[in-house]
């Protein structure tokens, strides 16, 4: 569902056959890129070897890559720090070499999802009659195989435009990511849990993090929105109408996705038989956050295959921009705040909880992101800020993450 650039499946190389480079060795590679006011020897315990203090030479982005270039010969990595008013460059031992990864175990996972994410499409497409045995059901769901194609082909469509949005700018910046990793999820809604890449060297800077975090939601959502628009050109309108034992399973609302079935249908949907005593702006803000009353007797859009997958899409956009931790919203809110990002945390825990009582899954987000969301993954240079470019990029991550959330997306509901 994202790139996960916390745990770095690499090697840091140590060159054990030369000795580590002395201060006097060091220090006029230092010097080319900053003006060197104090020196501080490091040991074990504080992690450098070297600490120079100072003011750097010209743009700090172009400094950090001179310098990182003339060390890597010696098995150094620098790390640009802010120390007060001063730039702080740390040397540290070693060098982070990746681990090539085997692009076989991307292709089977993605041959998996694909056939589970088809056999999903089918479940969900399927409308013929109920068969009496097992062995009659599961082969009226083979023949209905064609039938899951539509769905399974809009859905990893935005989910591979969403990965490959990571992955190409990573390659851009030429920071090391893997391949997709998909997930397969046999008899779930979409067959699947989505996917990752793996970052397998910290960022460079802010700049890059952002970059390659903020690049797969725009990618999946460019593919999502028009995947949304066909399938609800396709879908049409009907009373939602339960007779004794049947039961219904309506999808949640974004902004966006409002605003979608409002293009093409004229109306805002579902349309409820009556707003009660309820002014109309309150019944929505009402049925927004909370997904009650079910608006029965009304009408809804009953969804094509191509438009429930670009729900989808909408839905795993949302969930990676969730403001958190690892996830790319947490990338963009730390890379935006800085340390200030961190106050976001107890929050958005305290959000996800509350709407935990109209959608039970918010429970288990909440609890990855309290277990996984307080580390983040933090820049070589963190000198280097965001150009006033990128931070209009990252503050329309943080507007598309308020268009694309759902806090109820989905209600089951069975009459009696």
């Amino acid at each position: 569902m994202g790139v996960t650039p916390k745990q770095f499946n690499a090697r840091v190389k140590y060159t054990l056959s030369m000795d580590i480079p002395d201060i006097d060795t060091l220090t006029p590679i230092v010097a080319r890129v900053l003006r060197i006011e104090d020196i501080t020897t490091g040991d074990a315990r504080q992690k450098f070897l070297v600490r120079y203090r100072g003011k750097l030479y010209g743009e700090s982005d172009v400094a950090y890559d001179r310098l990182a270039e003339s060390l890597r010969p010696l098995a150094i990595t620098p790390l640009f720090r802010k120390d007060g008013d001063q730039d702080a460059v740390l040397l540290r031992l070693g060098v982070i070499q990746a681990r090539p990864a085997n692009p076989l175990v991307n292709l089977v996972l993605f041959i998996l999802t694909l056939l589970s994410v088809i056999f999903a499409g089918v479940l969900y497409s399927y409308d013929g009659p109920i068969p009496e045995s097992s062995a009659e059901l599961w082969l009226a769901l083979l023949r209905s195989l064609p039938s899951g194609i539509p769905f399974a082909v809009s859905l990893l469509a935005i989910l591979l435009a969403h990965e490959f949005g990571h992955y190409l700018a990573g390659r851009y910046h030429k920071t090391y990511v893997t391949l997709p990793y998909f997930i397969p999820f046999p008899f779930s809604p979409f067959g699947t849990m989505g996917a990752f890449i793996q970052l397998k060297e910290p960022p460079r800077n802010r700049r890059t993090m952002l970059d390659i975090g903020i690049a797969g939601p725009i990618a999946g959502l460019v593919v999502a929105i028009p995947v949304l628009l066909i399938g609800l050109s396709l879908s049409k309108i009907e009373p939602i109408n339960l007779s004794p034992g049947q039961g219904i399973q309506l999808e949640g609302n974004s902004i966006l996705y409002l605003f979608l079935k409002y293009i093409v249908f004229g109306q805002l949907l579902p349309s409820p038989s009556s707003y009660g005593e309820l002014p109309v702006w309150l019944y929505w803000v009402r049925y927004f956050f909370t997904g009650t009353p079910l608006p029965l007797g009304g009408m809804d859009v009953m969804i094509h295959p191509v438009a429930w997958a670009g729900w989808a899409g909408l839905l795993v956009t949302a969930l990676n921009l969730i403001p958190a931790g690892q996830l790319d919203g947490g990338h963009v809110v730390n890379v935006l705040l800085g340390r200030r990002a961190r106050l976001l945390l107890p929050f958005i825990l305290g959000l996800l909880v509350l709407l935990g009582f109209f959608w039970n899954g918010w429970w288990l987000w909440a609890g990855l992101i309290f277990f996984l969301g307080r580390v983040v993954a933090e820049p070589l240079d963190q000198i280097t800020t965001l150009d006033p470019r990128r931070k209009l990029v990252a503050v329309l991550g943080v507007i598309i993450f308020i268009l694309v959330f759902t806090p109820v997306p989905l209600v089951v509901y069975s009459a009696g």
